[in-house]
């Protein structure tokens, strides 16, 4: 049984908490991390989610996800779940994540990281990821019409490809 932090409207912890699968109670969020692992080709690595899991079964998501579990911060779980479904160590330590989405249950926080990664040294979570393959947005944006990625808006993955090299959203004029 996982335990996760509730946070109030604007995002701020609370000392409140729910169970993993659960609603969160009226007035309270969870916090949760996607990232968005880009190649030099203009491309995402994407992974198909096992048939052992419950939700999403056999659909392509983005690179990595999970929930932020209790005591865990937005950079703690984007490493623990890198390590987790890809075995990959990165330092999350001073990467802010690149936007934050909000959804009916929570907050959504976008890491998006410029790596190039061997496909056949990733080291899958076999209970999580069934495989994994690189894709351009275009090829995910078909997946989206044909139902073989999660039910993404395409302006996410617009923006997701649109802000990989970027330091911040939006431009600073001088």
């Amino acid at each position: 049984m996982e335990i996760l932090d509730l946070y109030d409207i604007l995002g701020n912890k609370t000392d409140q908490t729910m169970i993993r699968g659960t609603k969160p109670p009226k007035g309270f969020y969870r916090r949760k991390i996607t990232i968005g692992i880009f190649n030099n080709k203009e491309e995402m690595l994407i992974q198909k989610v096992s048939k052992e899991r419950k939700h999403w079964t056999g659909m392509w998501t983005p690179s990595v996800s999970g929930s932020v579990s209790t005591g865990e911060n937005s950079q703690s779980t984007a490493a623990r779940e890198a390590k987790e479904e890809l075995g990959l160590e990165i330092d999350f330590s001073n990467i802010r994540p690149s936007f934050t989405i909000n959804f009916s249950e929570g907050f959504d926080d976008f890491y998006l990281i410029k790596k190039e990664v061997e496909i056949k040294k990733l080291v899958l979570q076999k209970e999580e990821v069934e495989e994994v393959k690189w894709a351009t947005k275009q090829e995910i944006n078909n997946m989206i019409i044909t139902g073989e990625f999660l039910p993404f808006y395409f302006e996410i993955i617009d923006l997701m490809f649109l802000l990989k090299e970027k330091k911040s959203s939006y431009k600073i004029m001088k």
